[in-house]
């Protein structure tokens, strides 16, 4: 019998895409997110899982605030086998989020995973429907700027490690523009949510 699990929606979308704030949009709608990245801020975050394994690995990368990115940094992304070892901490402690997420929304109809680098990744294997977040050139440029600490130097680098939006939109299942208001975003969400339903219900 094929096991029961809800159609898995992969979000993504390039950086300053507006795809944290669609994702907020599909748990507006009941559509329950998994979002990797956030957990594992929480599992490097105070009291994290992941911190007696991470300080038994790399001594002195972490403290009562949690991983000290800093010093973690410093020493995994100038070394490839020592990133290769953190990335095997931390991978399978995701792995096993994501499939308690499944289990506790095994009877929704939908559920959606934020894989910022879905494509990149090689992520879309592992979704069924994918949605792309997108907005204008020149709107994303101004979001992204007007982050903290950003500049037109971090911007053109983190550009260089995206797939480029028009290949995205390309790949995709579904694209929500977000280069409109606020009230027009989340109606294209809610349209998609209810397409999906429909299609599911056959």
């Amino acid at each position: 019998m094929k096991e029961k699990r809800p159609h898995i929606i992969g979000l993504t979308g390039s950086i300053g895409m507006g795809k944290s704030t669609v994702a907020r949009m599909f748990a507006e709608a009941g559509v329950p997110g998994f979002d990797a990245d956030a957990e594992v801020r929480l599992m490097q975050g105070p009291g994290g899982a992941l911190l007696p394994e991470i300080e038994a690995a790399f001594p002195g990368s972490t403290g009562p605030e949690g991983v000290l990115r800093e010093k973690l940094g410093a020493i995994v992304f100038a070394d490839a086998d020592a990133l290769a070892r953190l990335e095997m901490l931390v991978h399978p402690a995701v792995a096993r989020k994501r499939e308690q997420f499944l289990e506790t929304n095994a009877n929704r109809p939908l559920v959606l995973f934020d894989i910022p680098l879905l494509f990149e990744k090689g992520g879309s294997a592992f979704v069924d429907t994918i949605v792309v977040v997108s907005a204008p050139p020149e709107m994303q440029r101004a979001r992204v700027l007007a982050r903290k600490g950003m500049t037109q130097e971090k911007f053109a680098d983190i550009l260089t490690h995206q797939m480029p939006d028009d290949r995205k939109r390309a790949r995709a299942d579904h694209v929500i523009d977000t280069g409109t208001t606020l009230e027009e975003t989340r109606a294209q969400v809610q349209a998609l949510v209810d397409k999906l339903k429909a299609d599911l219900r056959g």
